[in-house]
């Protein structure tokens, strides 16, 4: 059973951040983002946004076994283009920020697939699907019914 509703306490904190996901909705490629939210949800272990984001992406085609091959991205490369593996290097390493921060040759090849524009978008989707990952875990998220 969920905590709260962040958005029946606060709501104007909720659409502050409802405004970034309509942003890194309208400025990434839809199937990219999808892929990119999906793997942060996993790697944060949030249950809700995988299942949505897995419901989500395979509404809009993307095919189930793709959408397995995300939790193994490293070890499925051949299913992922190398701008996708790209941005999921770059998803894991902001997702897991540790004492060092992102490393130079994770940003690096990022920087070569996308460019500048696209990359600071691509950064505004994995920030912003963290913050949803950390607030439906802290407040315990049900699944939707299905």
């Amino acid at each position: 059973m969920s905590r709260l509703s962040l958005n029946d306490v606060a709501p104007h904190a909720y659409k502050a951040v409802s405004g970034m996901e309509i942003y890194a909705r309208q400025n990434n490629d839809p199937q990219l983002y999808e892929l990119v939210k999906l793997r942060a949800s996993m790697v944060n272990g949030c249950g809700f946004c995988v299942d949505m984001h897995a419901t989500e992406a395979q509404q809009a085609g993307e095919s189930t076994r793709r959408l397995f091959a995300v939790s193994a991205w490293r070890e499925a490369t051949q299913l992922f283009t190398a701008k996708e593996q790209a941005a999921f290097a770059l998803t894991d390493a902001v997702t897991k920020l540790g004492e060092h921060g992102v490393p130079d040759d994770v940003w690096e090849e990022a920087a070569r697939h996308f460019d500048q524009t696209e990359l600071g978008n691509l950064l505004m989707a994995i920030v912003t699907i963290n913050v949803w990952n950390r607030l439906a875990i802290a407040t315990k998220q049900d699944l939707p019914n299905v």
